[in-house]
């Protein structure tokens, strides 16, 4: 049997190797950096310590703060109006929100070392006295324009019994709305050894989770509450200043004002910034790697000034508030801190007032 004439010298196999090759020109090869992972910024120790003591501290001025204002609203004699018992459940949800701040301060330096349940429960804590805080803040605002605005519809309702309506009514949807918070679940961050405690959805539906849940966050838990407040203070604030006695009770108004406000200023930032991480995630705003790190900043930065809240209503009733620094006064007479004085005697003004909350 002869043997087919199929063998190829050096110099044909060189000519095909060429000719099979001529189309990979890998000189002309350049890298998408639309396609590339952007580099995991990641931040100094110094700047998380310096947030770890930053939370601590703000537990430290909301705890007590907070308890001393349920105190002084909850022992009044007086009967407590509508805003009167909203502003106490208000003091209640910042209290929930102060108490998860030692486990976020702990979680910054030292990753989240309480488990998967207290990952949960802290989650949901934090979720429910947002909610809380903004839906309570709505109700005062409503129970001003109600009070001043529609004083003639007032007197045919019984207010207290409805307010302790509303005040559970705002608990349980504000429960149903923290839900989502038991998505919140342990891992390990992949660029380091801490374990964070953070959202954790089925990468197939994590895009739609997380889409849906801050839609529910932003629509409920600020601009459906922001679009209802703006219009009852702004018109209520007109008739104010367009009936007898109104600057006296601008000052009422003064604490509910400043307290909106505050709320406005920590919680504002955040929202715009998670906003614009939603439009990136979800690829409605394309971006670029200088783009996402800065967010990623943002989102750290604004986070800690949202926490700040939960300490503020308090100074801003020690400061604004003359009602209630003379009420606190009397608390404090009465249990001995400091010896009792003329400031103990009831005011002229009417305490009770449908005007003017107790406390203010």
């Amino acid at each position: 049997m002869t043997e087919p004439n199929a063998s190829l010298s050096w110099e044909d196999f060189g000519a095909i190797y060429d000719a099979l090759n001529f189309s990979y020109n890998y000189t002309d090869f350049l890298l998408d950096p639309a396609t590339q992972p952007c580099n995991f910024h990641t931040i100094s120790d110094t700047v998380m310590i310096v947030v770890s003591v930053f939370y601590v501290l703000i537990f430290v001025m909301a705890l007590p703060g907070n308890v001393v204002v349920g105190l002084v609203i909850s022992l009044s004699k007086q009967p407590l109006t509508p805003s009167d018992l909203y502003l106490l459940h208000l003091a209640i949800a910042d209290l929930l929100l102060a108490i998860t701040l030692p486990f976020w301060a702990t979680s910054v330096t030292r990753g989240w070392v309480f488990g998967e349940a207290m990952c949960k429960i802290v989650t949901v804590l934090q979720e429910v006295s947002f909610y809380s805080t903004i839906l309570f803040l709505t109700c005062i605002s409503v129970d001003r324009y109600t009070v001043i605005v529609r004083a003639m519809e007032v007197r045919r309702t019984n207010r207290q019994l409805v307010s302790w309506g509303v005040c559970a009514a705002v608990w349980i949807v504000g429960a149903l709305l923290s839900l989502p918070g038991l998505f919140s679940s342990t891992f390990t961050s992949y660029n380091s050894s801490h374990v964070l405690c953070t959202e954790k959805y089925d990468p197939s539906t994590a895009d739609e989770w997380r889409l849906a849940t801050r839609i529910l966050r932003h629509t409920l838990g600020f601009f459906i509450p922001l679009a209802i407040m703006l219009p009852c203070y702004g018109i209520t604030i007109h008739r104010l200043l367009h009936i007898r006695g109104g600057f006296q009770r601008q000052r009422a108004m003064k604490v509910i004002i400043f307290v909106v406000l505050a709320f406005l200023l920590c919680w504002t930032p955040y929202h715009l910034v998670v906003i614009v991480d939603t439009f990136f995630r979800a690829k409605i705003v394309e971006y670029q790697c200088p783009a996402r790190t800065a967010v990623d900043q943002a989102m750290f930065v604004t986070q800690s000034l949202a926490l700040l809240h939960s300490c503020l209503n308090p100074v801003l009733y020690a400061f604004l508030g003359e009602k209630f620094r003379r009420r606190l006064r009397q608390l404090m007479a009465k249990i001995g801190i400091i010896e009792r004085s003329s400031t103990s005697r009831s005011s002229r003004f009417s305490l009770s007032s449908e005007l003017t909350p107790t406390i203010m």
